[in-house]
């Protein structure tokens, strides 16, 4: 995997999220320098970073675009390569990012970003459909506990749960430390 065929893709990390009820602080806390030191690397190694927002016009809710949430995440409004809005939970579907992707040659992915099972999941899923390799970059992504039928499951239980799924399947599932330890060996 050569370097000038990567990119990262940082997903819905936007301000939309910590105006939902699930929001849960301490979770963000603990994701936020595996995103953080993502992303330093990524632009400090000259890999495009694509930005994803997730937006979902007349909802009247934190996703609509009206109420002004649509925006980079504080601690994450870095300049990057390119930024696509989406209004499904994948970053393909309703944008020209893989037109954007092949017009660069990029082939390989890393995905990060917020929820982990919804749109990072979902995105990882349709990339590797669509013939790019990705690397899932688990805790660079952020979730939050769910809960059904009177069950809840936490978020370190979803977030293996989809790495479960995922790997060897998908994408391989590998750790922020060790992407950017791999991402300095290929520079060299």
């Amino acid at each position: 995997m050569p370097l000038s065929t990567t990119a990262l893709l940082l997903i819905d990390v936007q301000a939309s999220f910590p105006a939902r009820d699930y929001w849960v602080e301490s979770l963000a806390e603990a994701w936020r320098p595996n995103q953080r030191a993502l992303l330093d690397a990524a632009q400090a190694l000259n890999i495009p970073v694509v930005r994803i927002f997730h937006e979902a016009p007349g909802s009247q809710g934190a996703f609509d675009p009206d109420n002004g949430l649509i925006c980079p995440l504080e601690g994450f409004k870095d300049e990057v390569a390119v930024t696509f809005h989406k209004r499904v939970h994948n970053a393909f579907s309703d944008t020209q990012l893989e037109n954007w992707l092949r017009e660069r040659h990029i082939s390989h992915l890393a995905v990060s970003g917020i929820r982990t099972e919804q749109c990072c999941e979902t995105t990882t899923r349709v990339a590797s459909d669509l013939g790019f390799n990705v690397d899932f970059v688990s805790d660079a992504t952020l979730t939050f506990p769910m809960t059904r039928q009177g069950i809840t499951w936490s978020a370190e239980d979803i977030k293996a749960r989809t790495e479960l799924v995922l790997e060897d399947r998908f994408a391989r599932i590998i750790n922020t430390h060790d992407l950017i330890n791999e991402w300095h060996t290929l520079r060299e």
